[in-house]
């Protein structure tokens, strides 16, 4: 006899089929579950032995230059493969300063070699980067193709260049390099608060920009509010500056030249690359109180773009603190979109393609979490590997000494943001006063680090380590340029999976007074495989690589092609 009819034997099946179905699903989604759980973040600031201390002067916290903070840099400075720690500090400066601040006059930078084991030894004296001027922030490039990374120190006050000696120390060339700007603009003291490299006119040298911010008047009052510091908008501004690197290695000024000259600008950070795919790398500066810079480059002449292209204000229209341009594909669809922190909610800006940018602040869900936290320094990166980039923000109210806690947005791959660090580490529980934020992995396991500076009165820095970030998996590309990196900034990377791709670019200079860790960092999720790497080096070339090992750092040099660094 049988048991089922055809028409019910038919239904069974596909029942059958579908509790299956379910059943594989539902594993899946704790599978991922689990791993996003499995992410932690420890702070591992003092078994590293990172005691870095930062000050503004005094106790006081009375002006604009105490307010700003100070930045970080990662960079390899003695070739090793071990991304060191450069951090830059305040110092008491006469007649600008509480006298009871004296007891930090000529405060330090310091420079932390990182030693292979989760520890750092200070070596900024032995080293010659010990600089006592106030520093805002520095960047690491290898500008005379020598293959290590020099270092150029932006400061209030005079700029210093120091030459990689090869051995471990550094040379002050300043005077010779033509960096170390003008001594007043606009009528005060020159304030340099970033620098932006790359070869702008593709002659294959390094060229740099350098930001500089506002004409600050120490003895100014606001009559609005005598007993707070004066806001931004009551000072006058100090153009930015384009230095051409000559055949000799000298840097001349050619700023009006190619229509950068703009005498009142407040930059606050400066983000260089191919913003609408023409070929080109272009500049987006982040303005405080003024609308923000998008320069086209058309043949070498910049022309501001950001109103037409939809980055020039948030999304009232209002012109705010903005910081800096952090860049990324939030949502995989192969355009490059831009994050621009500020001390209201933030700008997120979503690429529509010809040159055109959406505002998605609110709908994203970032409006939302930014509200009132006075974001500063702020990244976009993959914390968990998962293939879609998520959103550090290190947060302070400017005017006044007030804490805010960081935070940590994790993107759901569709470019919807909401707050996950309170769950992954208390630190994102606790309120400073965060600057700067650097993202890296100093140990080389897979997984990105974060490191912020904070000018609240502890004033000590926070190391955190991810842990478990890398249990999806993942690739770090470092590139080379032919000519060093003259082509290889601004590159454009695109990681072929199947019939999905993802586009990065190689820019580490995209937060607020911060230079990242230089490496492109991919997150793969559960793909245990790339089908091929393409990249579009500044200089026009393409060069192509099919299945690269993953789970492991790649150097690429132009021309030439993949070494293995580390697994």
């Amino acid at each position: 006899m049988k048991i089922y009819t055809y028409k019910n034997y038919t239904i069974t099946k596909w029942f059958i089929f579908f509790l299956f179905f379910v059943f594989f699903l539902c594993n899946s989604i704790f599978e991922i579950s689990a791993q996003n759980r499995q992410v932690h973040f420890t702070d591992v600031t003092e078994q590293a032995g990172i005691d870095f201390r930062y000050t503004f002067g005094d106790y006081t916290y009375e002006n604009i230059l105490e307010s700003s903070g100070s930045g970080i840099t990662i960079f390899d400075f003695n070739n090793d493969d071990l991304h060191d720690l450069y951090m830059l500090n305040g110092t008491y400066l006469e007649g600008i300063s509480d006298p009871d601040g004296k007891v930090f006059k000529n405060t330090r930078n310091k420079l932390y070699k990182n030693n292979g084991n989760g520890t750092f030894t200070e070596v900024s004296k032995e080293a010659g980067v010990d600089d006592p001027t106030w520093g805002m922030a520095a960047g690491a490039i290898d500008y005379d193709n020598d293959g290590d990374e020099d270092l150029y120190v932006l400061n209030y006050g005079p700029n210093i260049f120091y030459l990689n000696n090869g051995d471990g120390t550094f040379s002050d060339i300043t005077e010779s390099s033509g960096l170390k700007g003008p001594e007043m603009l606009n009528g005060f003291v020159k304030w340099s608060v970033g620098v932006a490299f790359w070869d702008f006119n593709s002659d294959n040298k390094i060229d740099a920009m350098v930001g500089n911010f506002l004409a600050f008047d120490p003895a100014y009052v606001s009559p609005n509010t005598p007993d707070m510091m004066p806001h931004p908008s009551e000072y006058k501004g100090q153009a930015s500056m384009l230095y051409q690197q000559q055949s000799d290695g000298r840097f001349i000024d050619v700023t009006k030249k190619h229509g950068l000259y703009f005498p009142d600008s407040k930059c606050m950070g400066l983000t260089i690359y191919d913003y609408d795919n023409d070929g080109d790398l272009d500049i987006f500066q982040g303005n405080d109180h003024q609308l923000n810079f998008l320069f086209r480059n058309d043949n070498l002449k910049y022309t501001d773009v950001a109103v037409p292209s939809g980055v020039a204000a948030n999304s009232h229209g209002v012109p705010t603190g903005s910081m800096h341009g952090s860049i990324g594909d939030i949502d995989n669809d192969g355009l490059i979109d831009l994050l621009v922190v500020d001390l209201r909610y933030g700008a997120l800006y979503r690429n529509i393609g010809n040159g055109l940018f959406e505002d998605i602040t609110e709908k994203s869900g970032v409006a939302g979490a930014f509200a009132g936290k006075g974001a500063w320094g702020a990244e976009l990166f993959d914390y968990d590997n998962d293939g879609d980039l998520d959103i550090f923000s290190a947060n302070g109210t400017a005017e006044e000494l007030i804490l805010q806690p960081p935070l940590l947005l994790e993107n759901d791959g569709k470019g919807h943001f909401k707050n996950v660090g309170p769950e992954l580490c208390d630190y994102f529980s606790t309120k400073r006063s965060g600057r700067a934020v650097a993202i890296w992995d100093y140990d080389n396991d897979g997984d990105l680090d974060i490191i912020v500076s904070h000018i609240d009165l502890q004033a000590t820095a926070t190391l955190l380590r991810n842990d478990g970030g890398n249990s999806n998996h993942w690739l770090g590309l470092k590139l080379i340029g032919k000519n060093g990196p003259a082509s290889a900034i601004g590159a454009r990377i695109i990681v072929k999976i199947g019939d999905k791709k993802r586009v990065y670019i190689n820019q580490w200079a995209t937060s607020y007074l911060t230079n990242h860790d230089p490496r492109v960092h991919i997150g793969l999720g559960q793909n245990r495989h790339i089908d091929r790497i393409e990249i579009f080096w500044s200089n026009g070339k393409k060069e192509t690589y099919y299945n690269p090992p993953i789970d492991r750092y790649l150097t690429i040099k132009e021309g030439t092609g993949i070494k293995v660094n580390s697994k």
